[in-house]
């Protein structure tokens, strides 16, 4: 993902989706996230974190013994150590990711196929064009915040606990959350609310925010926010807490994450060989409409005007090609693990077309 945070977010394509909240309580607004439900693992080497669809995720690469691969998103692994069983000798699998606990789990694998590279995948293609790779048979991407992350207090991702307000996904580099809001303005903290939380309540969570920053009371940790937050909103969702927009909002710009996703689409594109597939699981929204919107232009390539005078044979032919439906958890594995239940599982093949 992009380094800094000072860009106003972009607000093509975002747009605010309409819901129909009822009242809350005082009570009820200011009650911080409960803890989901203990689950069993999956996999006694997931470090508690169960992988999403893990086994349609590495079905869809369609895995090749001797394949290069990558996992954009190691998190704790599930996923790549999947693809390493289905791996032959001459395989390799290259992982990125920028979260430093990522990085030391992945220690853990000493398979010399498995390479870890400390990076955002937004640096995919540099990354491995110094490595001599120029090109893959498979790219996976699960992308979002993975429950270490949330669980992990001192990360700041979750109200559900009272700590510092970071969220930043690399902890080595960035600024944090609660740097973001002791230096923006009403305005732009507004559209990031409303853009990437899609939160009808983006003005006036915004004017609370900064009220509390002017009156001397800097919000620096996560259950001031939640409580801030719960203050301006006075209609939300059956069973979401007030803050739960704000927070994502927050996450998603801090760490830039549309923006980056939107720079490594192409790069994906541009690594994969002939007939290697795009695997991306996306969690919400504005994550999937771009990943679906750049697989739908990539596989649609006829832009021109309507009866332009063209051979069939002259027309832009399609880079990619979507495989399959979409795919979704299944209700067993969203009561094992509610947090996949807005996973989304989109997969496109690359052609031959250069």
């Amino acid at each position: 993902m992009i380094k800094g945070v000072n860009s106003a977010p972009t607000k093509a394509s975002l747009s605010l989706k309409e819901t129909s909240p009822k009242k809350a309580s005082a009570k009820d607004a200011l009650n911080l996230e409960k803890p989901q439900t203990e689950v069993p693992e999956l996999s006694p080497n997931t470090n508690s974190h169960i992988t999403v669809l893990l086994e349609e995720a590495v079905q869809a690469l369609a895995i090749k013994a001797d394949g290069v691969y990558v996992d954009g998103t190691f998190g704790r692994g599930g996923h790549s150590r999947k693809i390493l069983e289905q791996l032959g000798t001459n395989g390799r699998l290259i992982a990125f990711d920028r979260d430093l606990k990522a990085i030391e789990s992945s220690k853990e694998i000493t398979d010399p196929r498995f390479s870890m590279v400390h990076s955002h995948f937004a640096g995919m293609q540099a990354e491995l064009s110094e490595m001599g790779v120029s090109k893959v048979d498979g790219i996976l991407l699960d992308l979002g915040i993975s429950s270490p992350q949330i669980d992990d207090a001192s990360r700041g991702f979750s109200f559900r606990y009272d700590a510092p307000l970071d969220m930043r996904m690399d902890q080595s580099s960035g600024q944090t959350a609660a740097e973001f809001l002791a230096e923006t303005t009403e305005q732009h903290l507004g559209e990031v609310i409303k853009n990437y939380g899609e939160e009808r309540f983006a003005k006036q969570i915004a004017r609370a925010i900064i009220t509390e920053r002017n009156d001397g009371r800097a919000i620096t940790t996560t259950g001031q926010l939640a409580k801030v937050v719960a203050g301006a909103v006075t209609r939300f969702e059956p069973g979401q807490n007030p803050a739960t927009r704000t927070f994502q909002a927050l996450r998603i710009f801090v760490n830039q994450e549309l923006e980056e996703l939107s720079l490594t689409m192409p790069q994906c594109l541009a690594l994969l060989a002939p007939q290697g597939r795009l695997a991306v699981i996306s969690f919400h929204s504005l994550e999937d409409r771009i990943v679906k919107q750049f697989i739908r232009d990539q596989a649609n390539r006829d832009d021109l005007p309507a009866n332009f005078p063209v051979r069939a044979a002259d027309l832009p032919q399609p880079k990619l090609q979507g495989v399959g439906k979409t795919i979704k958890p299944s209700a067993k594995e969203v009561k094992a693990n509610p947090r996949s239940r807005s996973a989304v599982l989109r997969v496109a093949e690359r052609t031959n077309v250069a």
